[in-house]
């Protein structure tokens, strides 16, 4: 586990200015899919007594469509630029737990907009982990194009160097999901990088 944002406390980081009373910054998951960031997402929110939010539900919700669907009719480009809206909306909303699709944060503009209105949490879990994750169901759009370990493998390459841009890094193995809660929260609190 590891803290990006040297010199900031997780506090700061979750209230920049303490003494405004405006509330906290929501916390935002990001990863790859099968990181585990909508079940992690929703027990983390229960801890914290925080709402939960899933981007990819918001977005079939609001289309009418599941994700799947989407990319079939519109295409990747199409549902990165609705995913980025209805982050942003949900944003400018209560504090709340938010787990993101796994290429959300690829896109600079979410990207700069999860940096300024919240804090991230990037759940690294290994290809093995994924893997066995994402075989579970069949509803991932971008493993369909091929083979998925292969499409895992490849998407972690191209993506780990931008999901280390998060303000935290928590490995997702595994066990249980309350572990992974556990070591959020203790990062949250603390602000102190472990290893």
């Amino acid at each position: 586990m590891t803290m990006k944002n040297k010199g900031q406390t997780a506090a700061q980081l979750l209230d920049p200015d303490p003494s405004a009373d405006i509330g906290l910054k929501s916390i935002v998951l990001v990863g790859l899919m099968g990181a585990g960031k909508s079940s992690i997402g929703r027990r983390l929110a229960t801890a914290l007594n925080l709402p939960f939010k899933d981007a990819d539900a918001e977005i079939e919700a609001a289309s009418n469509l599941s994700v799947a669907e989407f990319f079939e009719l519109h295409g990747e480009i199409a549902f990165r630029d609705g995913e980025r809206k209805v982050i942003a909306r949900l944003l400018d909303g209560p504090r709340h737990v938010l787990a993101t699709g796994g290429g959300a944060f690829m896109d600079p503009k979410t990207q700069a907009l999860i940096e300024e209105k919240a804090c991230s949490i990037w759940l690294r879990a290994n290809l093995d982990v994924t893997y066995k994750r994402c075989m579970k169901r069949n509803t991932r759009p971008l493993l369909k194009t091929g083979n998925p370990r292969e499409i895992l493998k490849r998407l972690m390459d191209e993506r780990f160097p931008t999901y280390e841009k998060a303000d935290f890094t928590i490995d997702s193995g595994e066990g249980p999901h309350e572990i992974v809660v556990d070591k959020i929260i203790k990062a949250l609190t603390s602000g102190s990088a472990q290893t």
